[in-house]
């Protein structure tokens, strides 16, 4: 079937809700569906995918998450393109990412002579989003803006969420229909994150010592995914384990957390990347010992990166919380919630216990080959297509 793809965000950009948006338009085309992706004017083209660019806005170039004043011109324009390429492609089904997405998604949907039926894939709460994101403050404005996402929540004819603790604040917070809601959990590609690259090369290109363990952690630097609390718990593990190295894998904020570290007095123990492609991260994953996720699900999203880290065979480190347990069940090590104490006392267990971190290695490898495929995600994206088609 044809699929109309909106994305209104710079797709692509190396994060997670992006990596979502890839690998089910993958997963979808490979099951014979042609589809094309609606979005913004900035971002990276993939190789493979129907891309379609709205116009160009020269000056703004942002591309990493969070909201910003310029998105209400962006979407506007996006609208405007994504109605046109409605008309252009005649899709049998509107796939429509983020809350913005299935806003944009209703116009392209309505303004036919033959409605389209309309999915809405939610990673997470709009107004949760903008309050981690402190673009504003809980009161007047936020309420406005829960109610507004209310309506949105129930435009579209179904959902898809990548959680039941996603599903579950659908239904208790805005009042979704639950026989709209499909829970299809993220995948992961487990021939490419395979923990098995070749990590001599890129060992030496960032002058880290052979002898030392590493612990990983890869994505967006900031406050919501817990890379405060990771800082704050280094100087508890260094304490006990010397030979080690912290890698940061991911972008912004760089600078920013660099002197954070100094400040901490951690700075011989981190190393901060910057930003890397994502087809770059199974070497930098291949590398590591351990693998550390502090993420705060506040809004309902899911935690992606945890389905990177368990293909590659990486015993990992998370926050007591709904949505972690989900993914890992007990095959994670759950340091008490937004305590970096416990964080700190859950790294030593792992990086100490090397029988432990053995046998969870591979249980959590069986367990992404055997649960976890972004095929399998797929079919379940056209089950829910065929359904309300």
């Amino acid at each position: 079937m044809i699929v109309q793809m909106i994305a209104p965000t710079p797709f692509f950009a190396d994060r997670g809700c992006h990596v979502r948006i890839l690998e089910e338009a993958k997963a979808l085309q490979v099951l014979n569906n042609e589809v094309t992706i609606y979005t913004y004017h900035n971002g990276r083209n993939i190789q493979g995918l129907n891309v379609q660019r709205m116009l160009n806005v020269p000056w703004y170039n942002k591309l990493e998450a969070g909201p910003s004043l310029h998105m209400f011109y962006l979407d506007a324009l996006l609208s405007l393109y994504s109605v046109k390429g409605s008309y252009s492609i005649n899709p049998d089904i509107i796939h429509a990412h983020l809350h913005e997405g299935v806003f944009i998604g209703t116009f392209c949907s309505k303004f036919r002579f033959n409605k389209k039926p309309l999915v809405f894939d939610v990673q997470g709460s709009l107004t949760g989003e903008i309050l981690a994101h402190s673009f504003m403050k809980e009161g007047a404005i936020s309420n406005l803006f829960l109610k507004f996402e209310k309506q949105i929540d129930n435009m579209a004819d179904a959902i898809i969420v990548s959680s039941t603790n996603m599903a579950e604040i659908l239904i208790d917070s805005f009042g979704v229909d639950e026989n709209k809601i499909n829970v299809i959990p993220d995948g992961v590609d487990t021939d490419t994150f395979n923990g098995d690259e070749n990590t001599s090369i890129l060992r030496d290109q960032l002058k880290i010592d052979p002898q030392k363990k590493i612990v990983i952690f890869t994505g967006l630097l900031n406050k919501y995914q817990g890379i405060d609390y990771l800082l704050e718990s280094i100087p508890a593990v260094v304490d006990q384990v010397k030979n080690i190295c912290f890698l940061i894998v991911g972008f912004p904020n760089v600078d920013m957390y660099k002197s954070k570290a100094r400040d901490i007095g951690i700075e011989d123990y981190v190393l901060f990347t910057g930003k890397v492609n994502y087809n770059e991260i199974p070497k930098y994953l291949s590398l590591a010992d351990i693998a550390v996720s502090p993420k705060i699900p506040e809004s309902g999203e899911a935690n992606l990166k945890l389905f990177t880290y368990m293909a590659s065979a990486l015993p990992t480190v998370v926050f007591d919380h709904s949505v972690n347990r989900e993914i890992l069940g007990d095959l994670g090590v759950y340091a008490k919630f937004a305590d970096t104490l416990s964080l700190a006392e859950c790294m030593i267990k792992l990086l100490e216990d090397e029988a432990l971190s053995k046998e969870l290695s591979v249980k959590l490898r069986e367990k992404a080959v055997r649960d976890y495929s972004w095929k399998r995600s797929g079919e379940k994206i056209n089950e829910v297509y065929n359904k309300i088609l």
